[in-house]
């Protein structure tokens, strides 16, 4: 055996130990948060309620599947199209599926699917998870699950930065049937400058980096250390003071499926992304801006820095929010969205479309 791979066998075990370690430390600051609550309002919660919408697929440009589920009918006056963060699925939009449904009945459409990857889509290939792919994909969901009429995107962490990149990549889309944007807990550009996402750049992700890239035997467990780093971060940061024990399960649950492949797969291109191209494409229409005080993923700043990019939009800030503000405070975001949906043209009391 020569010097030099000896030598990369030790820095890549090296890498994966002290990946290790931070996972370690990660775990015990994800141990001291508590979730205090003098009640349990979601005890009786029907987290399954996606699970009863129309089932479907939609095959990607690279041959992916990507699992949908579909509320309402295609006749409704308009449709929104979710897309979740990283380490989620659709039903990370469990909220806004119930209660756009209660308000607003038959007149609206929903469309919420599983990215690449995650929840029951199919696993791509890592060079395919960039979020100029989501971006298309975002695209391709539109195209073939959206046939007619407005459109309304509403993006979360990982999933804003999928619908920018669709922005950049197809603008003649969002000039023609987009007609409303929600960006929630994103950033365009610089994702990993601030926030616990400083940890991407931690020497000990490049360690682990190196073990993939030079010895095959640690690659699952230079994946693994990819988790075990990620997961205590999203665990820590979703929300911040009480919150429904229920509620906090079943978040956990949902980040603790995504498999280590994926997790592995989209750190780079999250460090890395730069989406800024899309915002002259949003600035014509309404878009809604939202992020969480308390977000320690990404933090309100970058939210600001979002907003003042579109002055047209609407920044909302959310006080005691962390990073999944949608679910901890389903009102705040329910009436977020009523108001871009009434500055896109459509009045949930009812009646006909107020605008064009």
């Amino acid at each position: 055996m020569s010097r030099r791979t000896v030598m990369r066998g030790s820095l890549a075990t090296a890498g994966v130990l002290g990946a290790l370690a931070l996972a370690h430390t990660l775990r015990r600051i994800g141990a001291r948060v508590r979730w205090p609550a003098e009640r349990d309002e979601y005890r009786d919660e029907n987290f399954a309620l996606i699970d009863e919408d129309d089932a479907g697929s939609v095959l990607t440009d690279d041959g992916v599947s990507l699992a949908t589920r579909t509320y309402g009918d295609v006749d409704a006056e308009v449709t929104i199209v979710f897309v979740h963060g990283f380490c989620n699925s659709m039903e990370s939009f469990h909220f806004q599926r119930r209660d756009l449904a209660r308000r607003w009945g038959a007149r609206v459409r929903m469309v919420l699917f599983d990215q690449r990857g995650h929840g029951r889509s199919g696993i791509p290939a890592t060079d395919s998870c960039t979020v100029a792919q989501l971006g298309r994909d975002v695209a391709t969901v539109v195209r073939e699950c959206v046939p007619k009429g407005p459109v309304v995107l509403v993006g979360h962490s990982l999933g804003g930065m999928a619908v920018l990149a669709a922005a950049a990549q197809f603008p003649e889309l969002f000039a023609r049937r987009v007609i409303g944007v929600a960006l929630l807990n994103t950033a365009a550009a610089e994702v990993a400058a601030t926030g616990l996402l400083q940890w991407l750049r931690h020497p000990a992700m490049g360690g682990f980096r190196l073990a993939v890239r030079s010895a095959p035997a640690l690659v699952q467990m230079g994946r693994s250390a990819s988790k075990q780093l990620v997961t205590p971060l999203l665990h820590v940061s979703s929300f911040h003071g009480p919150v429904s024990p229920t509620l906090a399960r079943f978040t956990i649950m949902m980040i603790d499926r995504t498999p280590v492949a994926t997790v592995e797969k989209f750190l780079k291109t999250i460090e890395l992304h730069d989406e800024s191209a899309a915002l002259p494409v949003l600035a014509p229409l309404p878009v809604l801006v939202l992020g969480g005080a308390h977000d320690m993923v990404i933090p309100f700043h970058n939210s600001v820095l979002l907003a003042e990019e579109l002055p047209g939009s609407e920044l909302v800030k959310v006080g005691e929010g962390a990073h999944m503000p949608h679910l901890q405070f389903p009102e705040v975001t329910l009436d977020a969205l009523d108001r871009l949906l009434a500055r896109a043209g459509f009045d949930a009391r009812g009646g006909e479309a107020v605008g064009g």
